[in-house]
């Protein structure tokens, strides 16, 4: 018995582990010829960090990211709007990490090798396809291959071809008139560490925190951030080029004044290696995620705006249910099925939440709506209670509000885990 993934992202990547400390056997499939680091920052949620700690990976993730303590807002003048203590300032048992995605899926790569052992991840495969029948289902590759198992879970991303198979009509993601400009860069620090900053408003933009500690020689940290501007999403800007090496000087001079002391988001920009572009892009919520036995996961099944740091995050807890289903259904059409139950109508509320402007960086659009952005004080705009509520139904709706996670049982039970050893090879 064995359970085929498609992918080996932070999605499959983490189901491996749990199918491993569970003790089920499990393949992961992935279309690239070598696994690398790429990307840049990302934030993880701290009901995602329970889950890697739950994994024995508080070290491996302490290793190569930072604890972030404060999430702040700021209008396009540098105006406090918001600021709010994250992770375990927060009052969570666990904390939240910011870190370098590509760091992330080698961290989790390493892991499943040294666990599973090296055949547990065959690369060079693209998933293509599926068959589904009774008793099993065949993961289609393709150089035209075929490999049978108990089970075939899809992890291949927002562009995932077994998602295809099942919804052949869908097309291509949704553009939503929004780029991304993203890169790091070297650079001081600021709001005392560990703070994440957004600054600006729903057609201007700017995102930034560290993921990496001070070099003890410079002072200075590895800065993530992240430049957006709103176009006309009826115009062609370029929308199938993804992560494609931008131009600084068709963004920059949106940016050039929003120096506040604090940060200067122009050094940041003329500061980068390399900076990458992206298009703004989700899926429409699906109406099934299941099919026989074969199901969605991560981006797969749920892709949504980069907003409130949710991704990467539902990606490690759908991973952690689908785990716990097959505990209590075995690996059976009906372990699938109960997982789906569970996450489906969350993810769909999310992306809805995020598409509809509901996310936590809502507040920047309401601020440019009522003042421009230019304001002494915030309670003259906006009473602190409102800002409050807003912060925690979007926590409420994604799943890790303080009191909730904090109560809430492990996901895996600890008597269902299975001692870690290393691979024989």
């Amino acid at each position: 018995m064995t359970i085929l993934i498609a992918g080996a992202g932070i999605a499959g990547l983490s189901l491996g582990l749990t199918l491993h400390q569970i003790g089920l056997p499990f393949r992961i499939y992935e279309s690239a010829a070598q696994i690398r680091p790429l990307g840049v920052g990302i934030n993880l949620q701290p009901n995602a960090v329970r889950e890697l700690f739950d994994l024995g990976l508080e070290a491996e993730l302490d290793a190569i990211g930072v604890r972030t303590r404060q999430l702040g807002f700021y209008s396009k003048l540098g105006h406090t709007i918001w600021e709010e203590p994250r992770g375990q300032r927060a009052g969570y048992a666990w904390p939240q990490f910011s870190v370098h995605r590509g760091a992330l899926q080698m961290m989790l790569y390493h892991a499943v090798i040294a666990r599973a052992g090296s055949e547990a991840v065959v690369t060079g495969a693209r998933a293509t396809g599926f068959e589904t029948g009774e008793d099993g289902a065949v993961l289609i590759l393709a150089d035209g291959s075929r490999v049978a198992g108990d089970l075939i879970i899809a992890a291949d991303g927002i562009h995932s071809a077994l998602r295809a198979q099942m919804y052949p009509a869908e097309g291509a993601p949704i553009w939503d008139g929004r780029i991304l400009w993203r890169a790091t860069t070297q650079a001081p620090n600021f709001k005392g560490g560990g703070a994440m900053v957004m600054i600006g408003h729903d057609s201007l933009r700017a995102v930034a925190y560290p993921i990496s500690a001070a070099d003890p020689e410079t002072g200075l940290v590895t800065m993530n951030w992240i430049a957006e501007k709103r176009f006309d999403p009826s115009g062609d800007w370029r929308r199938e080029d993804w992560n494609r090496a931008a131009r600084i000087a068709e963004f920059l001079p949106d940016f050039e004044d929003w120096r506040f002391g604090w940060i200067d988001l122009p050094a940041l920009i003329t500061g980068a290696a390399e900076v990458f572009e992206y298009p703004m892009v989700d899926r429409d919520p699906l109406p099934r995620w299941t099919e026989g036995r074969v199901t969605l996961m991560g981006d797969a099944a749920h892709p949504t705006y980069p907003v409130g740091s949710n991704g990467a995050s539902q990606a490690i807890i759908d991973a952690r249910v689908i785990g716990a289903k097959l505990l209590e259904h075995g690996p059976s059409v009906a372990a699938l099925q109960a997982y789906e139950a569970e996450m489906r109508p969350l993810t769909t509320a999310v992306g809805l939440a995020n598409r509809a402007g509901g996310g936590p960086d809502a507040v920047l659009q309401w601020i440019e709506d009522r003042c421009g952005g230019d304001f002494e004080r915030i309670e003259d705009v906006i009473p602190m209670e409102d800002l409050a509520a807003h912060a925690a139904r979007f926590k409420s709706i994604a799943g890790f509000s303080v009191e909730a996670l904090n109560a809430k049982p492990p996901i895996i039970p600890e008597a269902a885990r299975q001692p870690l050893s290393a691979a024989a090879d």
